[in-house]
């Protein structure tokens, strides 16, 4: 998928972009406890795991 459109899905459903991202590990389980806790922290290591590499 486009970048574009995986940063655009980090900032509505962040644990959905890393999902599609990773898939299924442990930064899907980071993702989701920082959901749970804080919404800006979630959408910021979305991005960050979506424009690292």
């Amino acid at each position: 998928m486009n970048k574009i459109v995986h940063i655009i899905i980090a900032i509505l459903l962040p644990p959905l972009a890393v999902f599609l991202k990773s898939g299924a590990g442990k930064d899907l389980l980071i993702n989701i406890v920082l959901c749970f806790l804080f919404w800006i922290p979630a959408i910021l290591h979305a991005v960050w795991l979506i424009t690292k590499d």
